[in-house]
C-alpha cells in the first residue's frame, strides 16, 4: 500500500522538544519526579556503600551499631521516596500523555480536509489510538528510565568516592553497551517506525472492511477481504519479529558487558587489598554497588527497546500535532459572505484524488451549475459518476482540485475556498448517506447542532422531521440514551436526527448526499417526506439514490464520467428523452412477476 500521503511523522529532536514543552508546562509535577526519584537513587547508591562498612567494622572489631543504625534508616528512607518517587513520575507522565493527547485529537478534528482526504482514515485512527495508547502505556517506563539513569550517574560518584581506580574498572562495562547500542540503535529506530507504519496499513483495511460490511456482503467478499486483512497482518508481524530479533542481540550484548564489568571490577579489587590502597569493605561495597547496578542498567538498556518504539509512536503524534490546520478565513470575504437565502454559483469545479493532473484521474471535469436562492437541484446519474464528489466539494468537506464555489447573497458574495470550517458549517449543512449518533441522551445528540437549543426547540425540530411521535414514545423522551452500547435506533431514525440537527442548525444551504439511501423500502417514504420538510425553504443540492425524490427538486442535473450531461426540470428531461428519461423509465417500470 502507498504511503505517499501517510501523515508526517516529527524527527527525533522535534520529538524531544516537544515532550520537553510538555513536562515543564506542569513544572509542580516535574520538580516533585526530580526531586524524589533523586532521593531514592541516592538512598539505592548508600545502602552498598554502608554494607561495605559494615565489612570493614566487623574486620576491625569496632561497634557495628551506629553503621546498622544508619543501615536501617537509609532503607526504610529510601524505600519511602522510592514509592513516592514512581508515584509522582507516573504523575508526570499522566499529565504529559494527557496534554499529548488532547493536541492530537484536537489537531485531527481541526486537520485540514485534503490532507485527512489523502491520508485516508486508517492513518488517522491508528494515530488517535494505537499510538496515544502506545505512547501512554510508556508512562511507567519513563520513570524507569529517570531513576535508572540518576542511579548509574550516582553510583559513579560513588565508585570515584571508594577509588578512582575502582571506579575505571566499573567504566569498562561501557564500551561493551556503547559498541552493543552502535549496532542497534541504527537498526531500531526505522524497524519500529516500520512496525507503525504497518500498523496504520492494517487499521485502513480493517476499517474498510467493517464500513463496506454491507457490500463484503453483498458481493460475498468476505473470503477477499479476510485475505487482505491476512496479508496486512502478516506484514505487521514480519515487522514486529523484525525488531526483536535486533533487540535479542542487544540482550544477550548487555549479559556480556555485565560479566566482564564484575570481573575487571574484583580483580581491580583483589590488587588493591593486597597492595593496601583499599580496604576489604571499600572492595565489597563496590562489588555490591556493581551488583545493585545490574537492574538499573538492565533497565536503561533493555528501555531502548520500548523507548524506540514509544519514540516511534511519539514521532507519529507529533507529526499530528504539527500539522496545519485549515486557514482562518479572509476576513473581507467572511464580511461579504451572506448569511441570509443564498444562490449557488459552481464554476468549472475539477477534482482529483491523485497529485497526478492527469485528465483520466479527474473525478469531476469541468462542472458549471447554478442554484437559485431557495430552490432544489437533484443530482443523479450512476455510481462512479462523481456524485458524491461534487457533494463533497459543494459542501465544504474538502476543496475541490479546480473551479470555484461561491455563495451569491443580497449583502455579497464569497468563495468557499475563502471561508474557514465554521463559516462553512454556519452557511452549508450537510447530510451524508451514513449518519453517526453519539453516545449519550437524544437532548444531547440534537444539541450539538445548537447548545442553547431549548427542549421546545428540538420538540419542534423533530416534528418537521416526522420523528416527534417515536421520540416521544422513548422510555425517557429526550433523555433516552442512544448511541453505541445503548439504545439502538434504525438507520431511517438515524437520519431523521442528523434532518433535526440541520433543522435547529438552520443554514440557508443544505447538501443531502443519498440521505435517504439507508432507510430501506419501508421508510424510504417517510425519510424522503422529511428530507423535503428540511429542504424547503432553502437552496438545495440533493444527490438522489431514488429518482422519485429527484422529481420533486426544482432542478436536475445528469452526471457521467464527472460532467453534467443533462439539465432542466423533471417534465423537461422527461421530454428530453435523454439519460434521464431512459433512467426514470426503467425506475418506473413495474416489477415483472416470476413465474
Amino acid at each position: 500500500m502507498s504511503t505517499s500521503h501517510a501523515l508526517p511523522v516529527a524527527t527525533g529532536r522535534r520529538s524531544a522538544t516537544v515532550l520537553a514543552r510538555a513536562a515543564t508546562r506542569n513544572p509542580g509535577e516535574l520538580a516533585a519526579a526530580l526531586v524524589t526519584t533523586t532521593l531514592a537513587s541516592a538512598g539505592t547508591v548508600a545502602l552498598p556503600l554502608l554494607l561495605g562498612r559494615a565489612v570493614d567494622v566487623v574486620r576491625t572489631g569496632t561497634s557495628l551499631t551506629p553503621v546498622l543504625v544508619w543501615l536501617s534508616v537509609t532503607a526504610v528512607a529510601t524505600a519511602v521516596v522510592t514509592a513516592l518517587a514512581r508515584r509522582d513520575a507516573e504523575r508526570l507522565g499522566a499529565s504529559i500523555a494527557a496534554d499529548l493527547r488532547e493536541q492530537v485529537v484536537e489537531r485531527s478534528l481541526r486537520m485540514s480536509p485534503r490532507v485527512l482526504e489523502r491520508a485516508g482514515s486508517g492513518d488517522v485512527a491508528s494515530r488517535v489510538t494505537e499510538d496515544v495508547e502506545l505512547f501512554t502505556s510508556s508512562v511507567q517506563l519513563g520513570a524507569t528510565v529517570l531513576a535508572s539513569a540518576l542511579t548509574v550517574l550516582l553510583s559513579a560518584v560513588g565508585f570515584v568516592s571508594l577509588d578512582w581506580r575502582l571506579a575505571l574498572a566499573f567504566c569498562v562495562v561501557f564500551p561493551v553497551y556503547a559498541l552493543s547500542l552502535r549496532d542497534y540503535l541504527p537498526k531500531a529506530g526505522p524497524l519500529y517506525a516500520r512496525e507503525r507504519a504497518v500498523a496504520a496499513q492494517r487499521s485502513t483495511v480493517v476499517l474498510q472492511s467493517f464500513h463496506g460490511a454491507s457490500t463484503v456482503h453483498a458481493y460475498e467478499m468476505a473470503q477477499l477481504q479476510g485475505a487482505r486483512v491476512e496479508v496486512a497482518s502478516e506484514r505487521t508481524i514480519g515487522a514486529s519479529l523484525a525488531a526483536l530479533a535486533t533487540f535479542a542481540r542487544l540482550s544477550v550484548s548487555m549479559n556480556g558487558a555485565e560479566a566482564v564489568g564484575l570481573c575487571s571490577l574484583l580483580l581491580t579489587g583483589f590488587l588493591l587489598v593486597r597492595g593496601g590502597d583499599v580496604s576489604v569493605g571499600d572492595v565489597t561495597g563496590a562489588a555490591l554497588l556493581f551488583h545493585r547496578l545490574f537492574g538499573p542498567l538492565g533497565s536503561l538498556l533493555l528501555s531502548f527497546d520500548e523507548v524506540q518504539r514509544a519514540a516511534a509512536a511519539l514521532g507519529r503524534l507529533v507529526g499530528v500535532t504539527d500539522l496545519p490546520v485549515a486557514p482562518d478565513a479572509d476576513p473581507a470575504a467572511l464580511a461579504r459572505a451572506p448569511r441570509e437565502a443564498v444562490s449557488l454559483r459552481i464554476r468549472g469545479v475539477r477534482h482529483s484524488y491523485s497529485d497526478s493532473g492527469a485528465d483520466e484521474d479527474l473525478v469531476l471535469r469541468g462542472i458549471d451549475l447554478d442554484v437559485p436562492a431557495g430552490t432544489s437541484l437533484a443530482v443523479v446519474g450512476e455510481s462512479g459518476a462523481g456524485k458524491t464528489t461534487l457533494a463533497a466539494v459543494v459542501g465544504g468537506v474538502f476543496p475541490a482540485s479546480g473551479g470555484t464555489i461561491t455563495l451569491v447573497g443580497r449583502s455579497g458574495a464569497a468563495d468557499l475556498d475563502e471561508l474557514d470550517a465554521v463559516a462553512v458549517r454556519e452557511r452549508i449543512g450537510v447530510i451524508a448517506q451514513e449518519s453517526h449518533v453519539f453516545t449519550g441522551t437524544l437532548r444531547e445528540d440534537l444539541t450539538l447542532a445548537r447548545p442553547d437549543a431549548t427542549d421546545a426547540d428540538l420538540h419542534r425540530a423533530l416534528a418537521v422531521v416526522g420523528a416527534q411521535d417515536w421520540v416521544e414514545a422513548l422510555p425517557d423522551g429526550l433523555g433516552t440514551r442512544v448511541g453505541p452500547g445503548e439504545l439502538p435506533l434504525s438507520p431511517a431514525r438515524q437520519q431523521q436526527l442528523a434532518l433535526a440537527r440541520i433543522v435547529l442548525r438552520d443554514p440557508p444551504v443544505v447538501v443531502l448526499d443519498e440521505a435517504t439511501a439507508e432507510a430501506g423500502s419501508a421508510g424510504a417514504r417517510d425519510l424522503e417526506q422529511s428530507a423535503v420538510a428540511v429542504v424547503a425553504g432553502r437552496t438545495a443540492l440533493v444527490v438522489a439514490h431514488r429518482l422519485s425524490q429527484a422529481a420533486v427538486c426544482d432542478a436536475i442535473a445528469v452526471v457521467e464520467r464527472g460532467q453534467v450531461t443533462e439539465l432542466g426540470s423533471h417534465a423537461e428531461l422527461l421530454k428530453l428523452g435523454g439519460r434521464y428519461a431512459r433512467l426514470w423509465d426503467t425506475w418506473s417500470r413495474p416489477t415483472t412477476p416470476g413465474p
